[in-house]
C-alpha cells in the first residue's frame, strides 16, 4: 500500500532523577553526599533510509517514544543514558511541525537527519551540591522532561522524470514497457491509484528513475479527481514528460488535452509548471499513417517525440534522450 501523508506524535525521553545519597561505609562516620546525576533522556530522532518507498509503517503507529534516562545511585554513580529513536522514512520525506505550521526539515538524500524532540536532561545528584558551607546537601534534581512534537509527514518522490498526462494516455504501459516496474493496466480511467517507480536500466550501467503519476483532470489543482494528491510527487523531477494519447476513444483533440494539463500544473504551482518539458505522443499504433502526429505538430509548434508502448516504437531512443536530458543536461533543443 502506498502512503504519502502521515501525522505522528514524538515523545522524547525524560531526563533521570539526581540520587540523594550519602556515604555509609565503616570507620567512615561522615561520609557525605555521594548521590550521582540522573541520565540524558533519548531523543527522537528522523533518518531518511534507502529501500523504503512509503510511509505505511506511520500508518497503524501515532505515537513513538524515546527511552527515559535511568535515574542516579549511590557511590556517585550515575543513571543511564537513554537510548535515541530513530525513526527512518523514505528519502523525500517533509517534517512539519503542526502546532507551529513550521517546516523542520527537508529529508530529500539518503542519510540525511534530523532531531525532532530533544532527551530531558537528567538531574543532579547531591554530590553536586556539596560546599564549604554545606557539607550535607539534601537536595537533588528531578530530571527535565523530555520535548514532544506532533509532525506531519510528507513524502515527495524523488524522480529523475515525471510523466502526467490525462487517464489513459498511456503513462502505466509506458512505464511498463521501459523499465521493471509493474502498475496496473486497464482499459478504464484512473487505473493508477497510486505513484508508482521504475529505474530505467541502459548499456553501460547507466539508468535514470521515473516516476508515474496518477492521470489529471481538469479540475486537479482544486483537489478534483486522483491527481491532485500526487501533483507534489513531480515537484521534486527534473524533468516532466508529458504523455499525449494521439487517438483518443472520446475523439478529444490532443491539443485542448495537453493545453488543459498545462494549465493544471501553472495553477498548481508556477516553480512545477516552468521545469522543462519533453512532450511525448503515446499510442502511434493507433495512428499508422501519421496524419494525427502531424495534425498535432503542427498545432503545437513544439519538438514532439512519438512512441507506441505496445509496438515499442521509438521507446530506444526515447530512453536515450531522458538519459541525455536528465544525466547530462543537455536541452531537448539540442538532441
Amino acid at each position: 500500500m502506498f502512503i504519502d501523508e502521515a501525522e505522528i506524535e514524538v515523545f522524547a525521553g525524560d531526563g533521570g532523577h539526581g540520587s540523594l545519597s550519602f556515604r555509609r561505609e565503616k570507620y567512615i562516620p561522615k561520609g557525605g553526599p555521594d548521590g550521582g546525576d540522573g541520565g540524558d533522556g533519548g531523543s527522537v530522532i528522523m533518518q531518511a533510509e534507502n529501500g523504503i518507498d512509503t510511509l505505511l509503517d506511520f500508518s497503524g503507529r501515532h505515537h513513538w517514544r524515546a527511552e527515559r534516562g535511568g535515574d542516579g545511585m549511590g557511590k556517585r554513580c550515575e543513571g543511564k543514558q537513554g537510548d535515541d529513536l530513530i525513526i527512518k522514512v523514505p528519502a523525500g520525506t517533509i517534517i512539519i511541525d503542526m502546532d507551529h505550521d513550521l517546516q523542520i526539515k527537508d529529508l530529500a538524500e539518503t542519510g540525511q537527519s534530523v532531531c525532532v524532540a530533544k532527551g530531558g536532561r537528567g538531574g543532579r545528584g547531591n554530590y553536586r551540591f556539596a560546599t564549604a558551607t554545606n557539607q550535607t546537601p539534601r537536595t537533588a534534581e528531578d530530571g527535565k522532561p523530555g520535548g514532544y512534537r506532533k509532525l506531519k509527514l510528507e513524502l515527495k518522490l524523488i524522480a529523475d522524470v515525471g510523466l502526467v498526462g490525462l487517464p489513459n494516455a498511456g503513462k502505466s504501459t509506458f512505464i511498463s514497457r521501459i523499465s521493471a516496474a509493474k502498475p496496473k493496466v486497464a482499459s478504464y480511467p484512473f487505473t493508477t491509484l497510486k505513484p508508482n517507480l521504475g529505474i530505467v536500466e541502459l548499456s553501460n550501467y547507466r539508468r535514470f528513475v521515473v516516476a508515474d503519476i496518477p492521470g489529471l483532470i481538469e479540475g486537479s489543482h482544486k483537489g478534483q479527481g486522483l491527481g491532485h494528491d500526487f501533483l507534489r510527487h513531480i515537484e521534486r523531477t527534473r524533468y516532466i514528460a508529458h504523455l499525449i494519447d494521439i487517438a483518443n476513444l472520446d475523439g478529444s483533440d490532443p491539443l485542448d488535452n495537453y493545453l488543459a494539463i498545462r494549465e493544471e500544473l501553472e495553477k498548481y504551482s508556477k516553480n512545477l509548471a516552468d521545469k522543462p518539458e519533453i512532450i511525448i505522443v503515446s499510442k502511434m499504433d493507433l495512428d499508422p499513417d501519421g496524419e494525427r502526429l502531424e495534425e498535432f505538430q503542427r498545432k503545437i509548434n513544439k519538438k514532439v517525440f512519438s512512441i507506441s508502448s505496445v509496438s515499442g516504437l521509438g521507446l530506444d531512443s526515447l530512453k536515450e534522450t531522458l538519459w541525455q536530458v536528465t544525466k547530462n543536461d543537455k536541452s531537448i533543443e539540442t538532441i
